[in-house]
C-alpha cells in the first residue's frame, strides 16, 4: 500500500481521482462478468452480496465522510452544525429528486413497479438505470474525497481517500452481479448483459473526477461536500439497497450481511485512515 499511496500522491489531483473512479467501475465490470462463469445467481447469495453493500456504504457514509466533515468545518472557522447539516438535508433532497424523477426498476420487481417519470423504455434499460441510480453518489464520494485529501496535503488524508475507493469497490462487485443476471433472466445474451452491467458503472469515475474537481479548487465546500455525499450514499442505502436485499425474503441473512459490511468498512477505515 505504501508504495502506490506515494506513486498516487505524485499525479495530479484530477488524475487521482479519475484512477480511483475506474477502480470503482472495474470491480462493477468485474461483477457483471460473473455472467460468464455462472448460470445464475443463488437468491440467497445475492441477498447476502446487497446486505453487505448496503453495510458497506453507511459505514462508509459516517467514518470516510461525515466524520471528517465534522472537523474539517471546524479546522476552517465554520458551524459544523450548519455547514454539515446543510450538506447533509441537500444531499438527500437531490438524490431523492433523482429518485422521483429518473426512470429505473429494482431487479426482482415487475415493469408495473417502475419508478420515475412514466416511460415506455425496455425493461433492461430501467434496470441498469436502478443500478446506475446507486453509483452516482459513490463516484461523487471518491472524487469528494481524493479532492479532500489533496487540498489538505497529508499522505494520512489521501490513504483515507483511498480506503473509502476500496471500500465502495468492494460493495460495487454484488451492484455488477444484481444487473447482469436480471438482464439475461430477460433474454438479452451474456455479452450484452456484461454490458449493460459494467455501463451503470461508468458514472463513478465521471462523478469522481466532478467531485475532486469542485472540492479542489473551492476547498471551502469540502465539509459541506462531504457531507452532501454522505446523504446520498445513505438514501441510497435505505431506500434501495436494503428493500433490495429484503425482497427474496431473507431478510435476517441481509441484516447479518448488513452488519458484516459495516464492520468491515470501520475496520478499513480506521486500520488505513
Amino acid at each position: 500500500m505504501e508504495p502506490f499511496i506515494q506513486w498516487l500522491a505524485t499525479l495530479p489531483v484530477l488524475w487521482q481521482a479519475l484512477l480511483m473512479g475506474l477502480f470503482t467501475w472495474a470491480v462493477t465490470a468485474a461483477g457483471a462478468a460473473t455472467i460468464f462463469f455462472f448460470r445464475g445467481v443463488n437468491q440467497k447469495l445475492l441477498d447476502a452480496m446487497l446486505g453487505f453493500a448496503a453495510g458497506v456504504m453507511i459505514a462508509a457514509s459516517f467514518f470516510s465522510l461525515l466524520a471528517p466533515a465534522v472537523e474539517m468545518a471546524e479546522q476552517m472557522g465554520q458551524q459544523p452544525w450548519l455547514t454539515v447539516g446543510l450538506g447533509f438535508t441537500l444531499g438527500g433532497i437531490a438524490i431523492a429528486l433523482l429518485d422521483r424523477f429518473l426512470p429505473h426498476l429494482h431487479p426482482g420487481l415487475s415493469p408495473e413497479h417502475a419508478e420515475g417519470v412514466k416511460t415506455r423504455w425496455q425493461k433492461s434499460v430501467l434496470l441498469v438505470l436502478a443500478i446506475t441510480l446507486h453509483n452516482i453518489p459513490e463516484g461523487l464520494a471518491v472524487g469528494v474525497s481524493i479532492g479532500g485529501a489533496a487540498a489538505v496535503g497529508t499522505k494520512a488524508a489521501l490513504i483515507g481517500a483511498v480506503a473509502l475507493a476500496i471500500g465502495i469497490g468492494i460493495q460495487d462487485f454484488p451492484e455488477g452481479v444484481a444487473v447482469s443476471f436480471p438482464l439475461r433472466r430477460e433474454g438479452l445474451s451474456k455479452w450484452r448483459s456484461f454490458f449493460y452491467g459494467q455501463l451503470s458503472g461508468v458514472v463513478e469515475p465521471i462523478g469522481a473526477v466532478v467531485g475532486a474537481l469542485l472540492v479542489y479548487h473551492v476547498a471551502a465546500l469540502l465539509p459541506f461536500a462531504l457531507a452532501f455525499s454522505a446523504a446520498a450514499m445513505i438514501y441510497v442505502c435505505v431506500e434501495e439497497l436494503i428493500p433490495e436485499s429484503h425482497l427474496g425474503g431473507n431478510t435476517d441473512l441481509a441484516t447479518y450481511f448488513t452488519l458484516l459490511g459495516f464492520l468491515v468498512m470501520m475496520t478499513l477505515d480506521i486500520a488505513l485512515g
